[in-house]
């Protein structure tokens, strides 16, 4: 944060409360405080992270994850993915599926359904690999998919990363995934738009 910000972030907590003592006295004074104190917390707990994002440390081989945003079953997708792996010396290929978790079934708890299909997409693409000739292991992360590689690239250290998405299905969160990743990634990206799936 650059020196002139921070007089101005404390002026625009402390000018409106001292109003508020000023002019409605002691409660309205603690109301505005409180009101100023929780919209500290939801803006801090809404930031995220904006560093690079990569592998803690490059090991020799090439690794590629293969980040699932829709299942991997297009002919097509599978075959442009199949070649982009076939390409050098490949030691190891890992699918990364998504776990999308519904806005009431995340208030309910209820996150099986969203880890079945999690892992429908996972065995779909996996055996869609295994036809094309590709050995990969899957496995599950976070809902977002950028947390997700993040998340995943601690333990894989991928040296190139592959996002397969469907047109229309989650499009605009995939394409705002896809620039986050490109922009942040300090490994090789790449982002695959397959036709639409029934998911």
């Amino acid at each position: 944060m650059t020196p002139w910000k921070l007089p101005l972030v404390v002026a625009a907590i402390a000018v409106p409360i001292v109003f508020a003592f000023y002019l409605g006295g002691p409660g309205v004074g603690l109301a505005m405080g409180a009101l100023a104190a929780a919209a500290i917390v939801v803006v801090a707990v809404r930031q995220r992270p904006r560093g690079a994002i990569g592998p803690r440390e490059r090991e020799p081989g090439r690794r590629i994850l293969i980040v699932l945003a829709a299942p991997l079953e297009d002919p097509e997708a599978v075959e442009r993915v199949a070649e982009a792996v076939k390409k050098g010396d490949l030691t190891e290929v890992m699918l990364l599926s998504p776990v999308r978790i519904g806005f009431l079934d995340r208030w309910a708890s209820d996150v099986e359904g969203a880890r079945r299909d999690a892992q429908r997409r996972s065995v779909i693409s996996v055996a869609a690999l295994a036809a094309a000739g590709v050995e990969a292991e899957a496995r599950l992360g976070d809902e977002d998919l950028v947390q997700a590689v993040e998340d995943q690239l601690g333990s894989f250290p991928a040296s190139e990363v592959i996002l397969v998405g469907a047109a229309g299905e989650g499009e605009g969160d995939t394409a705002a995934a896809a620039d986050e990743l490109r922009a942040r990634l300090r490994v090789g990206f790449s982002w695959l738009v397959t036709g639409p799936s029934d998911r």
